[in-house]
């Protein structure tokens, strides 16, 4: 089968769109391009499809060139045969054609290439032979020569089983039916290193069957075993390994416990470190790639929250002993001023601070204040909620996450735009436009330090990093941007473009003004046409010359949508005064008749009457807006069976992690989201949703809170 067949079977698909998707893949088409405007040619495939394609394809033609460079090395050998071959070109893992290739692949020194030096080779393959009349010690007595280094007749047979014992641990067989019983037969287990207090206490006398243990706790293990506080083992039984072995390879004879002796060699010393090492591996990369998944899910929820337009806002980044900043922006995001109050220890200048801010608030209209929630935030939130109650303020704040704050006001990014800003003072313009528009704002931060996920420290960088940037892609193009105000920390994500041509088209508009069409984007230097095929149907032109450019409607297509129009009594200009009326026009149209009859696919059709149905529309608009506070909730204040809102900030396997104003967010662990069964929480909530929630346990020593969504009516 080619790769095209492969991965359609794996997938369940049509081996004409995997061939086809593979071939729009090889001819540059990004992904988002691809699933957007080439639905016809892949049978509708979604962008989380065929991210999956572009990842076994990968996977596939990585495996297929290192059979290439096992075949050549065994050949060169003088050592591949037909049968070798074929079981190389039939294997269908990475592992396979590693086991296959390890009985020839350069070793450093070891025990048997130390007896083979010693002339023992023969001795070797007499004992593997077990015959049936053998007499060990007796040929062993050939094999003793002082000058190699065989003194004694035990020293022949060591030796000698040495080389035995290599040749059982290089078996591919072994190794693959060793690997699966230990899969499915034994325990990871862990126990204290060192006695002391830690997060991982509940690991220091654990075990569970190596089959059934969750992807979280598998990460949780591996970081308790880095920073030294749990020794982490594979455990299975010797009993139930060993006849596996003898099975296949004892014979019986004089020679028997010498190859018994092999035998539980070759496991003990060489194939069971070694597939404890294969095992560790396996379940880690598929723990990270869950933890890369719920990471992936929480970022696109989070960077799709709905935008708040048309309000100024107040952003403050709290802190004590440097005071907490404060920057307020227009409803464009435009900076307006910065500056600093000192409520906290040591300054202690409260009043000061709520009159500061009373007069920033009054003299500008602010309508929310954003508070950041790191240091200090819960003490700066009773401030900000004291200066609304005494005054009687049309106001409210909420707390956002300043998660990656810090990493964009230090960036170069944002010492280009405030350069004479110091660094917390950038990170308050970032808090209070994280509210404003949280694509536009969190796209500027390195993905993975936004901090909605679990365990992705631990996780290979390559791996988080490729795919939280096909995550940023995928919301950046599924929005949209304004040509004429996107910064180029956002136009770097449209398909097709990267950080040089973004740069290049903001250094084009700063120079010649604003752009009046989509087609005005080939003269920007390195962008090209097929740069241009690529992006021109992510970019939005609201004041442009032509209101199909701020649609989804790509170039390639506007005749299209003129006829589309026309079969509904319109014209093209028509969008722009007539809209209720063509979009009434165009719900009345038989899809599958007009496509027919002009010529075209059916979903480009359908694309294209939604897109003219409400052009200018912001998906996201159609989501929750974020919960707004007036008041401050303390721990003291609550009591179990009490029902509050919340904002669900993480999601992670066992549970949410949700915001009811409280210094720490509470839990709601997997077992009190639903009462039918739940397999993730990701079925019942996602990030910045708003939740019902009921208090089910206080712990005021360790500042929890135990919450459920169950009885919340």
């Amino acid at each position: 089968m080619n790769h095209a067949e492969i991965i359609a079977k794996e997938l369940e698909l049509k081996s004409w769109q995997v061939a086809e998707t593979i071939k729009l893949l090889d001819q540059g088409n990004t992904i988002p391009f691809i699933a957007r405007y080439r639905k016809e040619a892949t049978g509708e495939l979604d962008e989380t499809s065929l991210r999956i394609i572009v990842d076994r394809l990968e996977y596939l033609r990585g495996l297929a060139k290192r059979k290439e460079e096992v075949l050549r090395l065994i050949e060169e050998q003088g050592k591949l045969n037909d049968e070798l071959r074929t079981k190389i070109l039939e294997a269908a893992k990475l592992q396979e054609v590693e086991d296959l290739y390890r009985p020839y692949k350069q070793k450093r020194r070891t025990r048997a290439t130390v007896a083979k030096e010693k002339g023992l080779e023969a001795l070797a393959d007499y004992l593997w032979s077990q015959p049936k009349d053998a007499q060990p010690e007796q040929t062993a007595q050939q094999f003793i020569n002082p000058e190699l280094g065989v003194n004694t007749v035990t020293e022949a047979l060591d030796g000698a089983l040495d080389i035995i014992a290599e040749l059982v641990s290089d078996d591919a067989e072994v190794r693959k039916i060793i690997r699966k019983k230990t899969l499915e037969q034994a325990n990871i287990t862990a126990n204290a290193k060192k006695e002391e207090r830690s997060p991982y206490e509940m690991y220091y006398d654990y075990q569970e069957p190596v089959r059934k243990i969750p992807p979280h706790r598998i990460l949780a293990l591996n970081r308790g075993e880095k920073e030294e506080f749990l020794t982490v083992r594979l455990e299975i039984d010797l009993e139930q390994i060993l006849p596996l072995l003898e099975a296949k390879f004892l014979k019986g004879g004089p020679c028997r416990e010498l190859i018994q002796k092999a035998l539980r060699d070759a496991y003990k010393r060489l194939i069971e470190p070694s597939i404890e090492r294969e095992i560790r591996a396996e379940i880690t990369a598929k723990a990270e790639e869950q933890a890369v998944k719920v990471f992936a899910a929480n970022l696109r929820q989070l960077l799709l929250q709905p935008p708040v337009r048309a309000k100024t806002i107040l952003g403050i980044d709290p802190g004590y002993r440097t005071g907490c900043k404060w920057a307020l922006i227009d409803d464009t995001g435009k900076l307006i001023k910065v500056g600093v109050i000192y409520p906290h220890p040591p300054q202690n200048q409260r009043e000061q601070a709520k009159q500061d801010l009373l007069e920033v608030v009054k003299e500008n209209a602010v309508d929310i204040i954003t508070v950041g929630n790191g240091t200090a935030s819960r003490e700066t939130e009773e401030l900000v909620a004291e200066v609304i109650q005494q005054n009687n303020l049309p106001l409210e704040y909420i707390i956002v996450s300043e998660a990656g704050a810090s990493v964009y006001s230090a960036s170069a990014l944002a010492k280009e735009e405030f350069p004479d800003l110091d660094l917390s003072l950038r990170s308050a313009v970032s808090i209070a436009r994280r509210l404003q528009d949280p694509l536009a704002e969190l796209v500027k931060i390195e993905p993975k330090a936004i901090g909605v996920g679990q365990y992705q420290h631990d996780i290979q960088a390559k791996v988080l990093t490729g795919t939280l940037a096909g995550v940023v892609e995928s919301c950046v193009n599924t929005v949209g941007v304004d040509l004429n105000t996107a910064s180029a920390a956002i136009l770097r994500y449209i398909a097709g473009l990267n950080s040089a041509v973004a740069k290049n088209i903001v250094a084009y508009r700063e120079k010649n003004g604003k752009f009046r069409s989509r087609a005005e984007l080939k003269k920007v230097p390195r962008l090209g046409e097929q740069t241009f095929i690529q992006c021109a149907g992510f970019i939005r032109l609201p004041d442009g010359e032509n209101i199909l450019e701020n649609t989804s409607v790509h170039p390639e297509s506007y005749e299209l949508a003129r006829k589309i129009l026309a079969k509904a009594g319109f014209l093209v200009e028509d969008l722009k005064t007539k809209g209720a009326q063509i979009s009434k026009a165009l719900a009345k149209l038989q899809v599958e008749e007009l496509a027919e009859e002009l010529q075209a696919g059916v979903p480009t059709v359908k694309d294209i009457i939604a897109a003219l149905q409400c052009p200018g529309r912001d998906p996201r608009e159609d989501l929750p807006k974020p919960l707004l506070r007036r008041d401050v909730t303390k721990l003291e204040d609550l009591r179990e069976g009490m029902i509050l809102e919340g904002t669900v900030r993480n999601i992670v396997d066992f549970g949410l992690f949700v915001d009811i104003g409280l210094e720490n967010d509470g839990l709601v662990h997997i077992s009190e989201l639903s009462t039918n069964y739940v397999r993730h929480p990701m079925e019942v909530a996602a990030v910045g949703d708003i939740v019902r929630v009921r208090v089910l346990s206080l712990d005021p020593e360790r500042n929890r809170v135990g919450l459920s969504l169950k009885n919340t009516t």
